[in-house]
């Protein structure tokens, strides 16, 4: 306990602490956004579907920007990078909000601007993953990472919660409150100053480019965690059909989605504050699909449920089991990659991140409009068992995975 509290103190003496602020401030304002552009796009059409396009119209542009992403963050200053693409997406939420206010905005209108928050958002996750290394000691890095998860779960939480109350206001006034949040991380990522790096750029070549898809299939436990956290949340997440359940099946309000849409966030808060007080140790791997199998299952209780307290616990423990993964998953990608190559490597995970999010909820739409929403979302929990399994013969060397590279504490 003395040493978990000499490296909270120590993270406190940097510019993690603004890192933070700037981080969950971007959070905030995205799961507020989500809220209301889900809910409004499905007043709009009533349909499934329209909930799934919204996804594959973020997915589209960062999967394309994947490549360009990454090279861009190793190239220029990763601060900047991110506060011009917070800009752009200030810029977009206030075309929301007034299109909202003026009872102008179409379901063609809201995809468009979904598909520009999906570019600009392609930069910004990898870039500031990228960044959070430079702020901090190699050893304090696994706890950095779990108290920069505990931040972004803040703003997921509080998101959603805020937006679903906003929301009884009209969708405006959600993205005018989502405008102002936007501008707060700019001003808290302003003030941090990173160190000067001290590798050399390389020059924008192919083999350069490439860099990151060439080092993580050269790192079959890297490859092994990002592509098992890609095809459960692909296959299991059923975030897109929220507003679903929340009106038609337990029969809520936009209250009730955006308590449904925090409830993930709530588990995966209280598990990144236990993480960042003990961090992994041993078998590390093991516990990592451990997690996944959990959120499996947990996945296909939330389906099954027609009780309002029971989708929201099975939701927390599918958020906490989610949160194992994420620590394991990013500690191993930022722990054993260079500083020079960190932004193409954390570009090529977070388009797998986006692959299972965003692509996940196009899938989920689609099968619910086969399927039901129900057999959907229970079937994408089977799917994922089956995949734990799956991988854990695919990838053996992953399941042995005993500790984290630099957890020296």
């Amino acid at each position: 306990m003395e040493h978990s509290t000499q490296y909270i103190q120590g993270l406190r003496e940097t510019a993690f602490p603004r890192f933070v602020c700037a981080q969950t401030a971007d959070y905030l304002a995205y799961n507020m956004l989500t809220v209301a552009v889900g809910w409004q796009i499905y007043e709009l059409t009533n349909s499934a579907l329209s909930l799934g396009l919204v996804g594959l119209a973020q997915f589209l542009p960062q999967f394309a920007l994947t490549l360009v992403v990454g090279h861009v963050a190793d190239r220029f200053e990763r601060r900047r990078v991110v506060m011009v693409c917070q800009a752009v997406l200030l810029v977009v939420t206030g075309l929301l909000a007034a299109g909202s206010f003026t009872h102008s905005l179409t379901e063609a209108a809201v995809l468009a601007c979904a598909c520009v928050l999906g570019a600009a958002r392609a930069f910004v996750y990898p870039t500031m993953s990228a960044l959070l290394p430079s702020l901090v000691e190699p050893r304090q890095l696994p706890r950095a990472l779990a108290l920069s998860a505990s931040g972004r779960q803040v703003g997921i939480i509080v998101g959603p919660a805020l937006g679903g109350a906003l929301y009884i206001a009209g969708p405006g006034t959600v993205y005018s409150v989502c405008a102002l949040v936007l501008a707060l991380s700019i001003a808290a990522l302003y003030g941090v100053r990173s160190p000067a790096r001290t590798h050399e750029r390389e020059p924008a070549t192919l083999r350069s480019v490439l860099g990151g898809i060439t080092y993580i299939r050269s790192r079959p436990e890297i490859l092994g965690a990002i592509s098992l956290d890609l095809f459960s949340v692909l296959l299991g997440g059923a975030t897109a059909l929220l507003p679903v359940f929340a009106r038609d099946i337990l029969g809520t309000g936009p209250w009730g989605l955006g308590l449904l849409r925090a409830a993930p966030a709530v588990g995966a808060l209280c598990m990144s504050l236990v993480l960042a007080r003990s961090t992994l140790r041993r078998g590390v791997g093991r516990i990592m699909f451990a997690a996944v199998a959990l959120f499996g299952l947990a996945t296909i209780v939330f389906g099954l449920s027609r009780s309002f307290p029971l989708s929201l616990a099975a939701l927390a423990v599918l958020g906490a089991a989610d949160m194992v993964s994420v620590v394991v998953r990013q500690s191993l990608v930022q722990l054993e990659t260079p500083d020079g190559m960190r932004g193409r490597v954390s570009a090529v995970n977070a388009m797998f991140i986006g692959t299972s999010n965003q692509l996940g909820e196009f899938e989920s739409g689609v099968t619910a409009a086969w399927f039901g929403t129900v057999p959907a979302v229970v079937l994408g929990g089977v799917a994922t068992l089956v995949v734990v399994v799956l991988w854990m013969r695919l990838f053996p060397a992953l399941l042995k995975r005993e500790r984290l590279k630099a957890d020296v504490a």
